[in-house]
């Protein structure tokens, strides 16, 4: 029956894709070229729509049962309207961050989905986080579902990477005996696949804010689901599952903090950007940080069956890999490399 499930999320993909395509023009949820972006010509977007309503078939049919279901699909209805509406007359960024807050309030309260306690290694204390539980339950989900969108820049970026997450996701719940996560986790994945079809460069449509709205809040309570409540170290896998998006969203800030930016202000200096400025083509680029979201993803995994000592040690050459890379790049600024600048002091003592 799962194996049935996911093809239909897919061929639903596949098949509902060009239908949203027209219904995208025919309200005028375009995407026009911009100083910012990559793309020539006028683009359709409101592609996340297909995808939310492949998901929904192949929900409906398999019916996962899970506790927290209502709630996230109310939350996923909320950020489908708000990302729609963005698609189509571009809404404020106060309105859109007013649908993610109502989102991940719907999963909070209405759901009772929170991050409630951790466990402290070394010191085997349980850290409760009481009345903070719902405010950092709120602040993972609008900073993951920000941190999707932010990669939403090249043709089937954000949909392969979200892709690489989801499957991830759902093996990690397996491992954990978590059927409802690994459920979810594949359906969605399979129905971005479909979606991907015609999203892969060079797109003939993109996902827009509905797409990378949904994704980013799915995959961040889904996250939520598997390992909530569980000590330090179970926290951080998600956040390593994540590393692309989190890491350029992070980096974005530093950047725009170095430079005296605000910090919401668009720029040209994403991952993707800086990929495609080293001499890298479309093409490359997309593929090049599918791969390194897919060693996150492996690199989750590792440190899921790791020792403290061993995760410790993983979680250290990771960091001190991503800084290398960041600072290579120019991801947090084309002068910001500390790092290098010791390596080649180091060097020449």
């Amino acid at each position: 029956m799962l194996a049935f499930t996911l093809v239909l999320a897919f061929v639903a993909s596949v098949l509902f894709t060009p239908l949203v395509k027209k219904l995208a023009f025919r309200f005028g949820a375009v995407d026009k070229p911009n100083y910012r972006k990559v793309h020539a010509n006028i683009m359709p977007r409101l592609g996340g729509l297909a995808i939310f309503l492949s998901f929904l078939v192949a929900f409906f049919v398999y019916r996962p049962d899970g506790q927290y279901d209502k709630a996230m699909l109310l939350g996923a209805l909320i950020i489908i309207v708000t990302g729609a509406l963005d698609d189509m007359f571009e809404i404020t960024a106060k309105a859109k961050l007013l649908g993610q807050l109502l989102a991940a309030l719907s999963v909070a309260i209405y759901g009772g989905l929170q991050i409630e306690f951790i466990n402290i290694p070394f010191i085997d204390y349980e850290l409760q986080f009481g009345y903070f539980a719902i405010p950092l339950t709120i602040l993972w989900i609008i900073a993951i579902t920000n941190a999707i969108n932010l990669i939403d820049g090249l043709d089937g970026l954000a949909a392969g990477v979200s892709t690489i997450a989801l499957l991830t996701l759902s093996g990690m719940a397996i491992m954990m005996s978590n059927p409802f996560v690994a459920i979810m986790a594949a359906i969605l994945a399979a129905s971005t696949l479909g979606f991907l079809v015609f999203n892969f460069y060079p797109a003939k449509i993109f996902m827009g804010d509905t797409g990378a709205l949904f994704l980013g809040y799915m995959i961040s309570v889904l996250a939520l689901l598997g390992f909530k409540g569980v000590t330090m170290f179970a926290l951080i896998i998600p956040i390593i599952m994540l590393g692309v998006p989190i890491s350029d969203t992070f980096f974005a800030i530093v950047r725009r903090y170095r430079s005296k930016q605000p910090l919401m202000a668009p720029d040209k200096s994403h991952l993707h950007h800086c990929l495609l400025n080293v001499g890298f083509t479309h093409r490359q680029t997309v593929l090049i940080i599918y791969a390194i979201a897919a060693m996150f993803g492996i690199a989750a995994l590792i440190f899921s069956q790791a020792t403290m000592w061993g995760a410790i040690l993983l979680l250290v050459i990771m960091l001190i890999a991503i800084e290398f890379f960041v600072e290579a790049v120019g991801l947090a600024g084309k002068n910001y490399k500390p790092l290098i600048n010791l390596v080649r002091t180091i060097g020449k003592s």
